[in-house]
């Protein structure tokens, strides 16, 4: 079916249609209503957590199925990464963080039919645009963070904001809604103000804040204290609890923070639900670490923009390389532009050497790209290392070469995605794990025969 639209939509009249906008938003909702009605209005039979926020939401809704699996329920899963429905488990194939309204409905139909209880579904501000998101019944709404992504596809960051709050307006619809919200984000106030959709039951969140605070419109407010960050796990305290996990840095801190809280609404009790944040395990790409037996570290992640980028590079830091060398590039078509140069300063801030590489130039000049990440770089020192290498292989071959005992290699772009896009609209395979491991076995093999 999604298909058949994609055709539609390329020719006339729809194509003119498309482009007017009262038109198309009515199309996209109709749209939705039609997926829903045509297998049977899914959601009802489902306890729907939805996560929205700009980073840590893959994360998060992978340790709230993790959480809910340790209590015995049945859970599905749709995430940037990966999709789980019944027993079957397989990758995001479609480089869409929510898949198309009619594939997205059928998924949720089969995860009712194999017996799940709950659906977890990564919900992003593309496809609340486009109305995916309406006629799902999420009992759950979860906001991790906000900062400032995808301005040129909403026209201003204010706009991109309100899109994330239609997630809870949409949970706002039911008669037992529950919401869960990062309390030190500095967005936070506009999810929870007078105006703002008000949930029948909510959480809140804090490391920073000191809380409870009459501040915020929230029934329930957990601090979260005695936060250490190691470089082999992560400790803290939350609702009289010590807590400890493999998932590292202080913004896996905030993702367990928010997936406690949807465990704590849902019933499960504390003591279960700390054993299963004690077995964690990350999603592919995010902060994985690779090793193959190389004198030093080499972490592979998804962090694509500089909120995100830098609490990698912290969680990098935690390892205490003698050197951090990073990899990174930026998306082309157009898409975020003003974050190239901001990326270039956060890598320029914490990183000792810098290869900058393709990540998805779709049709314009990688080169180009790699020249306006460099401005940043340059902005806050003009004399940092810095490397320019738009083949993403060989500069992956670089960075290691790069690397002495003790150091850091950070790669991050990529993570766990399957494709890389280019020119003409083509879609690249791609698995940076494997081409990282790849380089790290002859690298380890060639040291080996030498001593």
């Amino acid at each position: 079916m999604e298909a058949l639209l994609e055709k539609l939509k390329r020719t006339p009249p729809f194509k003119f249609l498309y482009k007017v906008p009262g038109l198309i938003n009515l199309y996209h909702l109709v749209m939705a209503f039609l997926a829903a009605l045509w297998y049977g209005f899914p959601s009802r039979k489902l306890t729907v957590i939805g996560v929205t926020g700009t980073k840590g939401k893959t994360s998060t809704c992978d340790l709230i199925a993790q959480i809910l699996e340790g209590a015995g329920h049945r859970v599905g899963l749709i995430t940037t990464v990966r999709c789980k429905i019944g027993n079957a488990e397989f990758t995001n194939r479609t480089k869409q963080t929510m898949p198309g309204r009619f594939e997205l409905q059928r998924m949720l139909r089969d995860m009712a039919e194999s017996g799940s209880d709950y659906a977890i579904v990564e919900t992003s501000s593309e496809g609340i645009l486009q109305h995916r998101h309406r006629f799902i019944s999420y009992q759950v709404a979860v906001f991790t963070n906000l900062s400032p992504e995808h301005i040129e596809r909403h026209g201003s960051f204010e706009k991109y904001r309100e899109a994330k709050r239609k997630l809870f307006e949409e949970a706002g619809r039911r008669a037992h809604s529950i919401g869960v919200y990062n309390l030190d984000d500095a967005e936070v106030p506009h999810f929870l103000a007078p105006e703002a959709p008000e949930l029948k039951v909510s959480y809140g969140y804090a490391v920073k804040q000191k809380i409870p605070s009459s501040r915020f419109r929230v029934s329930r407010q957990f601090q979260i204290a005695r936060v250490k960050l190691g470089k082999k796990e992560t400790e803290f305290k939350m609702e009289g609890e010590i807590f400890r996990m493999p998932l590292l840095g202080e913004f896996n801190v905030y993702n367990a923070g928010a997936a406690i809280c949807v465990a704590l609404s849902q019933g499960i009790p504390l003591g279960e639900i700390r054993q299963a944040v004690g077995r964690a395990v990350p999603p592919p790409g995010r902060l994985e670490i690779i090793n193959r037996g190389q004198s030093f570290t080499v972490i592979v992640d998804y962090a694509h923009e500089p909120m995100s980028l830098e609490a990698a590079y912290k969680a990098a830091r935690l390892f205490r390389p003698r050197r951090l060398i990073c990899l990174l590039g930026s998306q082309g078509g157009g898409r975020d532009r003003w974050k190239r140069g901001a990326m270039g300063e956060v890598a320029a801030r914490y990183c000792d050497e810098i290869v900058l590489a393709s990540e998805d130039p779709y049709d314009e000049d990688p080169l180009e790209i790699l020249k306006d990440i460099e401005k940043g770089v340059l902005r806050v020192d003009r004399r940092k290392k810095l490397h320019k290498i738009p083949d993403r292989r060989e500069a992956i071959e670089y960075a290691i070469s790069l690397a002495k005992p003790q150091d850091a290699v950070l790669f991050t772009g990529k993570g766990g995605e399957v494709w890389m896009c280019v020119s003409g609209g083509r879609k690249v395979p791609w698995n940076e794990r494997g081409v990282v491991e790849g380089i790290l076995e002859k690298l380890v093999k060639k040291e080996r025969a030498q001593n």
